[in-house]
């Protein structure tokens, strides 16, 4: 287990190297040690797994990543923070840091480099405001990856596992389970954190297929009408990919009657599946 998982220890290390937190960031460093034993065993770590981490801190769970895993890739956005986590994983020879934002980094690149292109698990304590982003980055680049697990605001892992119907099923629900099963890990209280976020958080574990559950002929023509069905909830389908998406009304209620769907459907009421059914109906309209 790490070294640093106790307020003490975290607390010393931030003044001995004067470090200030910074708002963009969004930086939250873990100090419970049951929250990161969970994180661990969740994560099914062996010595086998080559693990990403993003956004290391100053190495709390980076330590005991590296007790677990065979090698540790860490990306680090923050340059005040890489000269402590060269300070704090010293004492480890299976771990890289890497000084950069996730977002801009080619993951196949890192990947095939230090796992030789075979599947990583990704462990993260994401900053709350770019956690969307971030996890949709990582399917989206299609790098081989086996699952993620991550610390994220409580609202958002509930939004990624909602289902139809209920008021948290969005754009995000269907995207992560296009792409990966979710489930809920441990709800995480702000004391668990120096500094205290304002909101609660989860522990989710995204667990990603192999092929996605749903057979579509254009994902990106998928995705589009679902982010035009969620722009605005209250507008039906109907009106919402006229306005979104382009699609010409009589054609989506064409659609809709060979799906034996009611003309005034809201987006919230269809499945995955559903989903991938209508843009395979209406792909004459993709733009």
């Amino acid at each position: 287990m790490s070294k640093l998982i106790n307020p003490q220890e975290t607390i010393q290390v931030i003044q001995q190297n004067d470090f200030r937190f910074q708002k963009r960031f969004g930086q939250n460093f873990l100090i419970d040690e049951n929250v990161l034993s969970n994180i661990i065993t969740s994560s099914e770590i062996t010595k086998d797994d080559c693990v990403l981490e993003i956004g290391p801190g100053i190495g709390t769970m980076t330590q005991a990543l590296c007790e677990a895993a065979r090698h540790v890739v860490t990306v680090e956005i923050d340059s005040n923070l890489i000269p402590i986590l060269q300070n704090t994983l010293k004492a480890y020879d299976n771990v890289t840091i890497i000084h950069s934002d996730v977002l801009k980094l080619d993951l196949n690149d890192v990947i095939q480099k230090y796992n030789d292109g075979k599947p990583v698990k990704v462990v993260a304590n994401l900053p709350y405001y770019i956690t969307t982003p971030i996890i949709m980055g990582l399917f989206e680049s299609h790098a081989p990856i086996r699952s993620i697990t991550v610390m994220v605001q409580k609202e958002v892992a509930d939004r990624m596992q909602s289902l139809p119907g209920t008021k948290d099923y969005g754009a995000l629900s269907l995207a992560v389970q296009y792409y990966s099963k979710p489930e809920i890990i441990q709800l995480v209280p702000p004391n668990c954190f120096i500094p205290r976020p304002n909101v609660g958080s989860a522990v989710i574990r995204l667990l990603r297929y192999p092929e996605s559950p749903v057979s579509v002929s254009d994902d990106r023509w998928m995705f589009q009408l679902i982010k035009a069905a969620f722009g605005q909830r209250r507008k039906t389908l109907l009106n919402s990919l006229s306005s979104g998406a382009g699609v010409p009304k009589d054609a989506t209620i064409k659609a809709l009657q060979n799906m034996q769907l009611s003309e005034t459907i809201r987006g919230e009421a269809l499945t995955l599946a559903q989903f991938a059914e209508l843009a395979d109906q209406l792909m004459e309209y993709k733009n």
